[in-house]
This record gives structure tokens, C-alpha cells and sequence, in this order.
């Protein structure tokens, strides 16, 4: 399979939403068992370390990712860790289940997007009802390198396919193997949309908090969002 070209993409303040439950704001649920008790607390961590695939990831007992690429140095440096190291079950467009990736868009739009297709087809499996709504931190981070470039390459519109991943994820594990850095592409979702798949976690770049940003759904329809004020 050949591969697409390579476009150099330098672009601040890329937009990742990741869930309120699993960003940096929220209290980690092994002080909220603990209750301040330092010797079960430290028992909690131990169990805890022993299942969690970041940590697992980050002393290179993972098959998909070796410790050495991941990053440290920075507050924010697990968020990026556990992107790589906590991939889905089923992948994602452009990555197995062995390994994650670093999906963003190039705006804010894009990003909610993208995200409430996917919160939806969860509601619609369960035939949810009722009205909801999801919280979700926006994770900004820059780039500066070169990526494989779909955004109008005819030949791999497969990968783009709204309802298979198979020739997206065939792709990603061809370039990944060959030591690309990612994929930047049109968003499936959102008409004029991008966005990028890193694969490296190096290459994401001053990473920070930004809103809050809260998904209301009715019907497993998205009816709205509401942005908070950005983290100080």
C-alpha cells in the first residue's frame, strides 16, 4: 500500500475534548475511597498500578508502547501518557486496540462534533430517553512536524469511510510501523473540518487546560452546548 503525502502542519491550540471523570480536574477516585487514610491509600495505589494501563505504559510492561516514548516533565504529561496507553477496545480510525492515539481537531467546532456523534451512538444502542448532559475538558496542544496528508487524496477515501474503520486502521498501522508521525484529515463529522491523528507522544506540544465545555443531549440528539470559562 502506498502512502500519502507528507504536509508540514504547524498549528497552536489543537482542541481534544476528554471527559470531565478522566481530566486533570477532577479529585482521583483513590483519594475518595482513602479518606485520608495514608496506609490504605497507599495499598489502593499499589492494586491500582498493577491494573492501570498508564502506569503499566510508563514502566514499559504494555506490548503496544515502549516507556521510552512517552513523555515526562510537564503537569500534563499523564493526560498525554494515557491517551497512548488507554486505547479503545474496537481502536480508533487510525489505530488499533493495542495502542492509541492522540486525536484533535483544528477547531473548537470540529472537536464537539466529532465528540457527540460518538456520545450518541452510545445513547441510541441503549435506546436512552431521557435529556443528558456531558462534561468534557478542552485539551489544547500545538504542532510542529510533518504528517501524512488525506485532505483530498482520492486514492484513500476508504479511510474515511463513515462506517468502517477497517482500511483507516490498515493505513494508520502501516505508517505507525514506518515510523510516521500521524495523520492529519478531514473530519468524517463535521463538513470542513480537520483533523489530526499524532502518533507520537513527543510531538504533542505545550499541552494545556482550556473550557469546560458541557454536551446536552435529548433523544441521543446533541440540542446544545455550553462553554465555560477557560481554566486559569
Amino acid at each position: 500500500m502506498k502512502s500519502p503525502k507528507l504536509s508540514k502542519v504547524e498549528r497552536d491550540g489543537t482542541h481534544r475534548l476528554i471527559p470531565y471523570g478522566y481530566s486533570d480536574r477532577g479529585r482521583p477516585i483513590l483519594d475518595l475511597i482513602a479518606q485520608g487514610d495514608d496506609h490504605l491509600l497507599s495499598d489502593l495505589a499499589e492494586l491500582e498500578g498493577a491494573t492501570n494501563e498508564r502506569l503499566l505504559g510508563e514502566s514499559g510492561k504494555l506490548p503496544g508502547i515502549s516507556a521510552i516514548e512517552l513523555v515526562s516533565g510537564f503537569r500534563l504529561a499523564h493526560i498525554v501518557n494515557a491517551t497512548f496507553t488507554r486505547a479503545n477496545p474496537f481502536g480508533g480510525r487510525f489505530n488499533g486496540a493495542g495502542r492509541g492515539a492522540w486525536y484533535a481537531a483544528l477547531e473548537m467546532r470540529t472537536a464537539q462534533i466529532e465528540v457527540a456523534f460518538r456520545r450518541a451512538a452510545e445513547l441510541k444502542e441503549v435506546g436512552w430517553k431521557s435529556e443528558e448532559a456531558f462534561s468534557y475538558i478542552d485539551y489544547l496542544a500545538d504542532f510542529r512536524h510533518e504528517f501524512h496528508d488525506l485532505r483530498g487524496a482520492a486514492d484513500f477515501v476508504g479511510c474515511l469511510d463513515p462506517n468502517s474503520y477497517a482500511a483507516s486502521q490498515a493505513l494508520g498501522f502501516q505508517l505507525l510501523t514506518c515510523g510516521s508521525a500521524g495523520i492529519v484529515y478531514p473530519s468524517v463529522r463535521h463538513k470542513r473540518g480537520i483533523c489530526i491523528a499524532c502518533f507520537r507522544p513527543p510531538l504533542v506540544l505545550n499541552v494545556r487546560e482550556g473550557s469546560k465545555v458541557i454536551l446536552n443531549f435529548r433523544n441521543a440528539e446533541m440540542t446544545g452546548v455550553v462553554v465555560e470559562a477557560a481554566a486559569e
